[in-house]
């Protein structure tokens, strides 16, 4: 087989389907907390944070949807320096959506070309690889050390001595915090923390369904430690939690440093159900993941910002880096950003540290890509570019004539007969358009074991006994397909010559 060739066809996949986030139709996560005016069960749903790292400077967006009263509400965040207004800014909402489908398992759907045809020539091609400071005013150990308004929010920064002093200053600005947020707030108190409270005015505020849709905010801050508050979210979580962090480094792939890391397994082919319902499979396989490494933090995707393959949809531009905080680092970079997704799964019960991130290692996988042996790349290895996504396969074998003599099997692209080669199609990602809508057939009551062809060694799933089909079985030859029944008598007559000649 010529692995040249065949990698180069199998590069145009047809994508069939984009899911992210594999958690529930509401996901409970932020890095800070809500606190409202009124006494309605308050929640932060379906948490994504960007973070851009450059030296010693973070850059951190956050995005979040708001469950609760219409009354006046804010958000809480743990920050490690006094913020002014030049540091902050809101964001356009598209941008979380852009990240998210950039870079989300996806569901791709190969077609076994004509192994008779003659493949196309392609040129080689590199691997794609403030407002002012008020006096200080100092009420139960709060201080007040900044204050200014941007866009929807109004935004005071605060310092304090201790969790109750703090907690009484919110309570007596009339924010009804949660119960027993004291413990939450103590460890941020401790260690010198700010604390970024951001007031919004719901008349300024778009709502649908009663749920208010917020600008991202971005804040930046110099300090030699990377990491992201999480523990504050944990006061008003209702249950399990998911929350995706993108990370923004210049050619730099980042994971974890206080919790345990696992890649999520990829280049997995799947039943053709699947297409269907994607999003059930890839919770499955998430669950299980997490399920066999408590407390780890997944990686989903690492690769440069700038390129994909499949793509399915545009990729981040300059104008996108500088949004995301290249505005505010020396020379403004807009090119080799690398975005890799993290995503943290958690109960209230198994977080005792906020998320600290270090530099990790380029890692590969999830390619169309083969061996010199032509076997297809399997889960995660370390490479020199990060070239890396979850990705899952629906294939369809050539079931046509053979009209040659020397016919070449393993080229995958588009549907047969289709000219400019193989579309691409994506469906809404829950992340972002909260929760996909299932369709008849859906997988809900299918195993993992059930809706996968190819086994999973990394977390000992094996695939499913099938019920053999009734089909007639044919065996490709030069001329055309071959009954199954010649092609046991021609085996046996080989057998039969080669055990003569031994004799």
């Amino acid at each position: 087989m010529n692995v040249r060739t065949m990698t180069k066809w199998a590069a145009a996949a047809l994508l069939v389907g984009l899911v992210g986030l594999a958690a529930p139709q509401r996901a409970d996560a932020f890095c800070g907390f809500y606190v409202g005016g009124g006494s309605a069960d308050l929640f932060a749903n379906a948490t994504q944070a960007a973070m851009m790292r450059e030296g010693n400077r973070t850059v951190m967006s956050i995005q979040n949807n708001y469950q609760g009263p219409t009354e006046d509400f804010a958000m809480v965040v743990p920050v490690p320096v006094v913020l002014q207004e030049t540091d902050v800014k809101t964001l356009p909402q598209d941008l979380f959506d852009k990240m998210d489908r950039l870079t989300a398992p996806r569901l791709v759907e190969y077609w076994e070309q004509d192994p008779c045809a003659s493949p196309p020539m392609y040129e080689d091609s590199p691997t794609a690889g403030g407002g002012g400071t008020r006096d200080d005013v100092d009420t139960g150990g709060v201080t007040v050390e900044a204050e200014f308004k941007v866009g929807e929010y109004e935004v005071v920064i605060l310092s304090a001595t201790e969790s109750t002093g703090l907690e009484t200053w919110l309570n007596d600005n009339q924010y009804n915090i949660p119960q027993n947020a004291a413990p939450f707030l103590d460890p941020y108190v401790q260690n010198g923390s700010k604390f970024f409270v951001a007031k919004v005015d719901p008349n300024e505020v778009t709502f649908e369904n009663g749920q208010a849709v917020l600008s991202p905010l971005r804040f930046h801050y110099d300090t030699p430690e990377f990491k992201i508050p999480i523990r504050l979210g944990l006061i008003n979580s209702g249950g399990r939690q998911d929350l995706i962090v993108y990370t923004l480094g210049q050619n730099q792939r980042y994971e974890v440093a206080n919790y345990d890391n696992v890649i999520i397994p990829t280049n997995i082919e799947v039943v053709d159900d699947v297409r269907h319902d994607f999003a059930t499979f890839y919770r499955r396989l998430f669950q299980e993941t997490v399920n066999q490494n408590p407390n780890a933090v997944v990686t989903e995707y690492s690769w440069d910002a700038s390129t994909c393959d499949p793509c399915p949809g545009p990729t981040l531009d300059a104008g996108d880096y500088l949004t995301l905080g290249a505005d505010v680092l020396p020379g403004q970079p807009t090119w080799n950003w690398t975005i890799t997704r993290l995503h943290a799964r958690y109960e209230k019960t198994d977080i005792g540290a906020d998320l600290v991130f270090r530099e990790a290692p380029p890692i590969v996988g999830g390619r169309e890509r083969y061996d010199a042996s032509g076997n297809l790349e399997t889960g995660s290895e370390p490479g020199t570019v990060n070239n890396f996504q979850g990705r899952y396969i629906i294939r369809h074998h050539w079931t046509g004539p053979v009209m040659c003599q020397d016919p070449t099997f393993g080229r995958w692209g588009g549907p047969p007969g289709e000219e400019g080669g193989p579309s691409i199609s994506t469906n809404p990602s829950p992340n972002t358009e909260g929760g996909q809508e299932q369709t008849p057939g859906s997988l809900d009551d299918s195993q993992l074991e059930e809706l996968v062809i190819d086994a999973i060694p990394e977390l000992g799933v094996t695939p499913a006994p099938r019920e053999r089909s009734d089909a007639a079985c044919t065996v490709r030859g030069v001329h055309g397909a071959i009954p199954a029944g010649f092609a046991v008598v021609l085996g046996l007559f080989g057998l039969a010559v080669i055990r003569r000649r031994r004799d």
